[in-house]
C-alpha cells in the first residue's frame, strides 16, 4: 500500500466563508424552506440565464418531478442514454412509464446523433415514439443540443437535460442549464461536483406552467396560494392538496452552503480547466483515449476520463488496482445501466448498446477537483505503469 494519503477522484471544496453562511443560516429564524432557498434559486437563473430554477433535495428528486410535471405516465415511453448513473433512467420509471436507451457517441461520451436519428425513425414506423428524452452531459460536455432538438421537434418529445455534471460548462458560448433547446435542465449539488449544497438539486426552465408544477410536486402537491386554489376567500390557515406530490424541498441550511458555492464557480471552473489541460499534455504518448471536447462546448470537467487502449501493456482492471494501491483513487463511470439486474428483469442485455459497453470495458476516472495538489503524482504514477 501507498505511504502517501489517499489523493480521492473528486472531493468538495469548502473554505470559511462556507462554514459561515451555514452557521448565519443556523442561527436564523429559518432552517428548512425559507429565504435562503429563493435566493439560492434567483442566483442559479441567473447564472445559466434561464427563466426559472426550482430548488430540490437532491438531482435525483429533480429528474423525477420533471418527468411527472411534463406528463410522463405508464402509457409512455421515456428514453435515455444507459451511460450514466442510474438516477437517470429510475426517474422514468418512478413515472410507471417504459424505458428504453440511445447509444452513446464514444469520443464525447454523451449521446450518438446518429443512433438517435436512427432510433427515433424506427420508433416513428413502429408507432413506440418517446414522450420524453432525458440527455446526459456525461462528464461536463454537453451533448449537441440544436442536433437534438432538431431531430425532437417533429415528434413534440420532450427534451431534459441531466446535466449534473456540467454546471460551469457551456454549449454554443452560452451557459449549460439556459434551456435554449430543451424543458428543462436538471443540476446536482452532490459533494463530489462543481459546487456542493452537501445535497441538493435544482431545475432550470423557461416555461413557467412546468416550474409552476413542479414547485407544486416537490412539497406534497401543497398550494397556499389563493390564485390557484378551488377555495374562495379562503382562511389564512387554509391550505390544499392538489396532487400527489413528494416532500422534495432543499432547506435553508443547503441553500445557504450552494449560494456560498456558487460565488466560486468560475474559479473551480477554471481550476478544472487547468489540470485537465496538464493531463492532456502529459498523457499525450500514451496508449490511452480521452474524450474529445467539441469546438462550440467549454466542458466543467466534472470527471477526467481516461480509456486503456487494446496494445497497451496494462488493462483497466490492474490500472485500476495500481492506482488504488499507490494511494491514487480513481473509479469507473460508469457501469451501463441496462447491464443492472434490474434493467435486465425488464428485458434488456448486453450486447443491446454496444458503443456504451465498449466504453465501459475501458475507461477510469482520475483524481480532478480544485483544491487537488499532487497532480505530478498521479500524472508520474500512471505514465510509470504505461
Amino acid at each position: 500500500m501507498s505511504i502517501f494519503p489517499m489523493i480521492p477522484y473528486g472531493t468538495q471544496n469548502l473554505d470559511s466563508d462556507d462554514i459561515q453562511a451555514v452557521v448565519d443560516t443556523l442561527q436564523s429564524s429559518y432552517l428548512t424552506q425559507g429565504p435562503q432557498v429563493a435566493n439560492f434559486e434567483l442566483a442559479i437563473a441567473d447564472y445559466v440565464q434561464a427563466q426559472y430554477a426550482v430548488a430540490t433535495s437532491s438531482a435525483t428528486a429533480a429528474l423525477h418531478i420533471a418527468c411527472l410535471a411534463l406528463g410522463l405516465t405508464k402509457h409512455d415511453i421515456g428514453w435515455t442514454v444507459p451511460l450514466t448513473f442510474t438516477a437517470s433512467a429510475n426517474a422514468i420509471r418512478y413515472c410507471g412509464a417504459a424505458i428504453d436507451f440511445v447509444d452513446i457517441d464514444a469520443s464525447t461520451g454523451c449521446i450518438s446523433v446518429d443512433a438517435l436519428s436512427k432510433k427515433l425513425q424506427q420508433a416513428a414506423i413502429n408507432n413506440n415514439l418517446p414522450k420524453l428524452l432525458i440527455v446526459v452531459h456525461y462528464s461536463g460536455i454537453s451533448c449537441d443540443m440544436a442536433a437534438i432538438s432538431k431531430l425532437c421537434q417533429p415528434y413534440n418529445i420532450h427534451i431534459i437535460e441531466d446535466a449534473s455534471h456540467a454546471i460551469g460548462g457551456k454549449y454554443q458560448k452560452k451557459p449549460v442549464g439556459c434551456c435554449d433547446f430543451s424543458d428543462c435542465t436538471i443540476f446536482s449539488f452532490h459533494p463530489v461536483k462543481i459546487i456542493t449544497s452537501g445535497e441538493g438539486g435544482m431545475i432550470t426552465s423557461n416555461n413557467q406552467d412546468l416550474t409552476e408544477q413542479c414547485r407544486l410536486l416537490r412539497s406534497h402537491g401543497i398550494t397556499k396560494n389563493p390564485h390557484t386554489m378551488s377555495k374562495e376567500h379562503a382562511e389564512p390557515w387554509y391550505y390544499e392538496q392538489q396532487q400527489l406530490g413528494f416532500n422534495y424541498r432543499m432547506s435553508d441550511i443547503h441553500a445557504a452552503l450552494g449560494l456560498s458555492q456558487l460565488k466560486k464557480i468560475n474559479h473551480f471552473v477554471n481550476m478544472r480547466t487547468q489540470q485537465a489541460q496538464t493531463y492532456i499534455a502529459a498523457f499525450a504518448h500514451l496508449p490511452i483515449t480521452l474524450l474529445q471536447i467539441p469546438s462550440n462546448t467549454a466542458s466543467s470537467w466534472h470527471l477526467f476520463v481516461i480509456r486503456v487502449k487494446s496494445e497497451a501493456k496494462i488493462t483497466r482492471k490492474q490500472l485500476y488496482h495500481a492506482l488504488i494501491n499507490a494511494g491514487i483513487g480513481c473509479q469507473v463511470h460508469y457501469i451501463p445501466v441496462h447491464s443492472q439486474p434490474y434493467y435486465q428483469a425488464l428485458g434488456f442485455a448486453w450486447g443491446d448498446f454496444p458503443v456504451t459497453e465498449q466504453f465501459y470495458d475501458n475507461c477510469l476516472s482520475i483524481p480532478i477537483f480544485p483544491d487537488l495538489k499532487a497532480q505530478q503524482r498521479v500524472i508520474s504514477q500512471i505514465c510509470a505503469l504505461f
